[in-house]
């Protein structure tokens, strides 16, 4: 049987309101994320044989910010069928999962688990007066969590 260990790690929650409209919010974004076709670019970084190769062909594909696209979630669908959640209707939330496979590849290589905050999670709300929030986490350290503690059954 395997064994469990819970750590508690610091997250810090970033929230930016803006009166800025959704999508120009979204567009500034797009401007410092890359959005390379993964599957294409993944492959090409399979075929690559050198370190200073595969962090070329990466830097090459990022965005401004050092970011691209790993996935991009119109969580705004789900909500807008939500019975529970009528006021989400016409209101946009994408949340976009964008990372560098260099910084994951970095972050892993020493602490595994840092795999989990290696690609950010980018929350874009449109809020219901037509503001927009902008909201992601950052993690103080996966290397020194602040407590251990065995799982509670």
């Amino acid at each position: 049987m395997g064994s469990e260990n819970v750590m508690e790690v610091l997250v810090r929650r970033h929230v930016i309101d803006t009166e800025r409209p959704f999508p120009d919010v979204l567009d500034g974004i797009w401007g410092g994320i890359s959005q390379p076709d993964i599957d294409a670019l993944f492959s090409t970084l399979a075929a690559s044989t050198t370190y200073e190769q595969f962090s070329s062909l990466v830097a090459h594909a990022q965005g401004s910010a050092g970011l691209m696209r790993f996935q991009h979630l119109n969580d705004d669908r789900v909500l807008t069928l939500d019975p529970q959640a009528p006021d989400w209707t016409g209101r946009r939330l994408v949340r976009l999962i964008a990372g560098n496979p260099v910084t994951l590849g970095q972050m892993t290589r020493h602490v595994a688990d840092a795999g989990s905050y290696a690609p950010v999670t980018i929350l874009i709300q449109e809020l219901p007066d037509g503001r927009t929030r902008v909201a992601y986490d950052t993690v103080a350290s996966a290397i020194a969590p602040t407590t251990i503690r065995p799982p509670q059954r």
